[in-house]
């Protein structure tokens, strides 16, 4: 008989959905600002005052989510502990890291079973918040240069004395196509893995719960 387990916390949920309302906001807005491609007439001359202001307002808000979620790391379920991105470090996890690489190579026909994240997508995810630290550091430290007399400038004046201004924008172009190439993997792997589990995977984002047959633990 199936069983139902409360899996993902809301606030393993609400960050996720932060992250992904923010970072398309971001992505679509960094663009812009990168690339101003839109013909407005001259009664809206402001347009890059508004794409800049929205790309600000969404990086504080993505920081925050991310802060938040790493927090929670230390004070929510064994699901969202930071122990589950770090499979490597028990001898279930390591074995979970061979068995789901040879899934992944059409070397085994089923995944290792795990109620959370498989071995593989938690290494990837912590990857992914490294990336999320390297676009905040990198955005902000862009940011402070409006005003090079100010405190954001003296916080980051050890990132722009390592980078030169173009090297932080070039990194912050470049992690920006990286986060969109995982989402899109990100994407697809649920699905595949909903499918293949059959446990509500894709579900389980929205409502937290997963379908779970204790034959297959």
């Amino acid at each position: 008989m199936l069983q139902i387990r409360y899996v993902w916390e809301w606030p393993v949920r609400l960050t996720h959905w932060i992250n992904v309302l923010t970072l398309i906001t971001l992505s679509v807005t960094g663009l812009y600002i990168g690339n101003p491609n839109l013909v407005v007439p001259q009664t809206s001359s402001f347009v890059m005052g508004w794409m800049r202001a929205v790309h600000y307002v969404s990086a504080y808000m993505f920081s925050i989510s991310l802060i938040v979620r790493l927090l929670w790391m230390f004070f929510g379920n064994r699901h969202a502990s930071w122990r589950a991105f770090m499979p490597w470090l028990t001898k279930e996890g390591r074995k979970h890291i061979g068995g789901t690489f040879n899934y992944y190579t059409f070397l085994r026909q089923k995944p290792p079973y795990v109620v959370g994240h498989n071995a593989l997508a938690a290494m990837a995810y912590s990857v992914v918040f490294v990336l999320f630290g390297v676009q905040i550091v990198s955005g902000f430290a862009l940011y402070s240069q409006y005003d090079p007399a100010g405190r954001w400038a003296a916080l980051m004046a050890p990132v722009l004395g390592l980078f030169s201004n173009q090297g932080l924008r070039l990194t912050h172009h470049m992690v920006m196509w990286l986060l969109i190439a995982f989402a899109i993997h990100h994407v697809y792997s649920a699905w595949l893995m909903d499918v293949k589990e059959k446990n509500g995977t894709l579900s389980s984002i929205f409502g937290g719960y997963k379908f779970i047959d204790p034959k297959d633990l």
